[in-house]
């Protein structure tokens, strides 16, 4: 049954909004006067159907109340009528709501699912699917909520791991644009008819640059960081820029460490799923985010389909460590591949969090340093004509 968002007034008026479901837009009309309210504003439900979507911490909550609720004995059209109901109140309750209708209606629950793809992607999508196939849909939505609990802890690891250095790394930018544009013109005027050490001449061009360009400066900049953004769009660029970031000992590590992680979480995920191997592989290289590694995995993708061996396929790959392969060699010959990938994904969620630590430790005490040597380097500018220091020197 079609779903229609309104608006409307009560007797009291007070305005309230929700969702209800009607044969058509003319009956949603009738119900809605019937029940005493002044509709302002009717409209389907599908014409905003872009717009609903689940916030990450939400859809762990949908994901681990329907695995609870499955795994309780509740069949899944009275469990998604138990979720819509609590979320009554919620912005996101008509996408509950629509849900529970379409599986009223008789489709299946991964064709409700793809009516939201910036919430549902396409991992948890196959997985549903392939639970509705075999009937283990506990046990699956058990499987993705650990998946998204494990995406969602190296986001804040990633997240908190550069915070603190940005924030540093903001309050030095700000101390220095201090400087320049205030502390040091409004010193200008001690420093006239004085022999000029070369450290506080610097300074002093460098403030009085700033303040005479500010304008072109700030414009010029603006139009890098947008240039940059939209730059960062296109694929060239960002194999280029990957590319570069992988000579970099530390940050290769990282970078690679993380897509790695992704990887193998999400194909050993697939693959206890019951996801044939080609189709897991193509739904893995999908949450990588390198666009180098998904080149890889697709490269192998394609010697599988010629009769390859996924480790024989893997090990002409540069960006494919060679750990991964011999592990993945040992499990083609036991038939438990899925278990190979869950230990590697475990290695590299170790490695991530020994490399996030040694990370912050290294840039916390840099970026202080940094504001150290600038505030010191002002000061000293300002002190040394002061003291003539210079005349010592001659």
């Amino acid at each position: 049954m079609p779903l229609f968002r309104y608006q409307a007034i009560t007797a009291l008026g007070k305005s309230i909004k929700g969702v209800i479901d009607a044969d058509s837009l003319f009956v949603a009309k009738e119900r809605l006067r019937k029940s005493q309210v002044l509709v302002t504003e009717v409209h389907p439900l599908h014409s905003h159907q872009n717009q609903l979507t689940l916030p990450a911490p939400l859809l762990l909550s949908f994901t681990q109340e329907l695995t609870q609720l499955l795994q309780a004995g509740l069949p899944l059209y009275e469990s998604l009528l138990t979720i819509e109901e609590k979320y009554r109140r919620h912005k996101a309750h008509p996408l509950f709501l629509d849900l529970a209708d379409h599986l009223k209606e008789g489709s299946p629950l991964s064709s409700a699912l793809k009516r939201y793809p910036a919430t549902f992607d396409h991992v948890y999508l196959s997985m549903v699917k392939v639970a509705e196939q075999s009937g283990q849909l506990a046990a699956v939505f058990c499987q993705l909520s650990e998946l998204i609990l494990r995406q969602q802890k190296l986001k804040k690891q990633l997240v908190s791991a550069f915070a603190y250095p940005l924030f540093l790394g903001l309050f030095c930018f700000c101390i220095v644009l201090g400087l320049l544009f205030f502390v040091i013109p409004s010193m200008k005027e001690l420093f006239e008819d004085r022999a000029l050490h070369p450290i506080t001449a610097l300074v002093l061009g460098v403030s009085q640059f700033v303040n005479t360009h500010a304008t072109f400066l700030a414009l010029s900049s603006a139009t890098l960081l947008v240039g940059a953004v939209i730059s960062l769009r296109t694929k060239k660029l960002k194999i280029f820029l990957y590319a570069w970031a992988l000579k970099l000992p530390f940050v290769k590590t990282l970078l690679l460490d993380s897509a790695l992680l992704r990887f193998c979480r999400s194909l050993a995920m697939l693959l206890s799923g019951g996801v044939p191997l080609l189709e897991a592989l193509a739904l893995s290289r999908g949450v990588v985010k390198n666009p180098l590694l998904e080149a890889s995995i697709l490269s192998a993708e394609k010697r599988i389909g010629q009769g390859e061996r996924l480790s024989g396929a893997f090990r002409g790959e540069l960006l494919i460590p060679s750990l991964v392969i011999r592990m993945l060699s040992l499990s083609e010959e036991t038939g438990k591949m899925e278990d190979a990938f869950f230990s590697l994904a475990g290695i590299y969620d170790g490695e991530m969090e020994k490399h996030l630590l040694q990370l912050t430790t290294f840039l916390q005490p840099a970026l202080l340093i940094a504001l150290g040597v600038i505030v010191g380097l002002v000061v000293l500018s300002i002190l040394l004509p002061l003291t003539d220091v210079s005349s010592f020197t001659s």
